[in-house]
């Protein structure tokens, strides 16, 4: 455990669970001869970190991981949110209040190493903000329209102003008007083109283990997503955006079918 060195540079953490309604059992889902969470890992060993740790809730994830050489803690089962796992894991490594920690989804076995690099970098290089993330444009009208596609809008400095599951920002002269139910609100994209978020943050520790303390915010309740619970008790956001959308997570059996295609599995 290279704990000296993570506090120069940042640490990467993985939160894992073995209770997933659509995927049960997740974290240990066989894509090409290793469980899930240890190819996120992996991928996560080839960024800049210092350390690579997954937070698991269960036996079974850390001796998976403990296997093929990937560092994991047993946290408590409990925890309402991944955040909450991660300020657990923080307390449990000793990091410091102004360490920086990313989270990458135990979900997303294609997460690109450099992505977490320039997520870190970004919190670093920006001291005002409690947290960083990224977006990438979006080039499909479907997408916009989504609300399982979650938007961002920034300002001039890159600061998120708001996430929502609508299509935001809403383009005022560009909807159409023989639109049906179920037909799309607009005849185009707004230019320049609409942010889809990418669910990666950085955090630094002292933030992260006070963020599950915040009261919940009812912008967080109605549109279910808990970084909004962040921006309505003031604190900020720096958004990195990227020129390429990720790779697919694995949210249902179908989507794990699509992946190991990909890694031919």
């Amino acid at each position: 455990m290279r704990l000296a060195s993570a506090h120069n540079g940042f640490s990467v953490l993985i939160p894992a669970r073995m209770a997933s309604s659509r995927l049960p059992g997740k974290p240990l889902a066989d894509i090409a001869g290793l469980p899930m969470v240890v190819r996120v890992a992996q991928r996560a060993m080839q960024s800049n970190a210092s350390q690579v740790v997954v937070a698991a809730d269960d036996e079974r994830i850390v001796a998976a991981c403990m296997a093929h050489g990937v560092q994991a803690l047993l946290t408590r089962q409990d925890h309402v949110s991944g955040s909450d796992r991660l300020a657990e894991a923080c307390q449990l490594l000793g990091l410091g209040e102004e360490a920086v920690v990313v989270n990458v989804q135990g979900d997303e076995p294609l997460i690109e190493p450099t992505l977490i690099d320039q997520v870190a970098q970004l919190l670093k290089d920006r001291p005002e903000a409690s947290m960083s993330t990224a977006a990438h444009a979006i080039r499909q009208l479907n997408d916009f329209c989504n609300p399982n596609v979650v938007k961002v809008v920034t300002d001039a400095r890159q600061m998120a102003l708001y996430f929502s599951r609508a299509p935001i920002p809403w383009w005022r002269d560009g909807q159409n008007p023989s639109a049906g139910q179920g037909d799309a609100p607009f005849t185009a994209l707004p230019s320049p083109p609409p942010l889809r978020h990418v669910g990666i943050y950085a955090y630094r520790a002292g933030f992260l283990a006070q963020f599950p303390l915040l009261a919940p915010a009812p912008l967080e309740q109605l549109e279910s997503l808990e970084q909004l619970r962040a921006l309505w008790h003031g604190h900020r956001i720096a958004v990195h955006t990227t020129d390429q959308a990720p790779g697919p997570g694995v949210d249902t059996p179908e989507d794990l079918q699509r992946v190991r295609a990909l890694l031919g599995a």
